[in-house]
């Protein structure tokens, strides 16, 4: 449970560093609306977000959660699925290459990958609705050193054409992949 949380976010790479259970992951999903204050207002250039159309909220800040979770289909179909919902085309492979992957990709099954390309696919279908943000959940908990490498460096490029708000444990990858660190402990910000 937050309390008494207050801070700012300003555009660019932020981390948000804590222990399990400090309230991490709830500020991710309260800056994109799956989750409302009991009391108090999150607000993105100076808007309530409550104010904000939330499928509108969420194609502005986009969230990639912790375990990746592709539709059924290929990755192709993953990548297209939000774009389609509002009548857009996107070319896939540029995306799947911001994300780290090879175009080649696109015809593959997405539940047939590895975990750590599965993330790819989620992050570039985020990339898809062109958010303003990036909502990051842990997205390197589940994988091997290798594929974390890849996924940082994946994020490490895309720091610098889009804000990113990263979730995270390790204060290591915060300090690689971010230019600024709020520890989050207890439901408040510590540091």
């Amino acid at each position: 449970m937050l309390h008494d949380l207050s801070m700012r976010i300003d555009p660019g790479s932020t981390a948000l560093l804590g222990p399990s259970g400090s309230g991490k992951s709830t500020i991710l999903r309260l800056l994109n609306r799956l989750a409302d204050p009991d009391e108090g207002v999150v607000r993105m250039h100076g808007e309530d977000v409550r104010a904000i159309d939330v499928l509108a909220l969420r194609r502005r800040a986009m969230l990639v959660p912790q375990l990746p979770a592709p539709l059924p289909g290929t990755v192709a179909e993953n990548v297209q699925y939000g774009p389609s919902l509002i009548e857009r085309e996107v070319e896939v492979a540029p995306l799947l290459e911001r994300a780290g992957l090879d175009g080649s990709y696109a015809e593959r099954e997405a539940a047939q990958l590895s975990v750590g390309e599965q993330q790819r696919v989620m992050l570039a279908r985020a990339l898809a609705l062109e958010p303003e943000v990036l909502l990051l959940d842990e997205p390197t908990s589940a994988l091997d050193e290798s594929a974390r490498d890849e996924i940082e460096r994946t994020l490490g490029d895309l720091r610098e054409r889009i804000s990113i708000v990263l979730v995270t444990h390790d204060r290591a990858q915060a300090e690689r992949l971010t230019t600024r660190t709020v520890r989050i402990d207890a439901g408040a910000v510590a540091a």
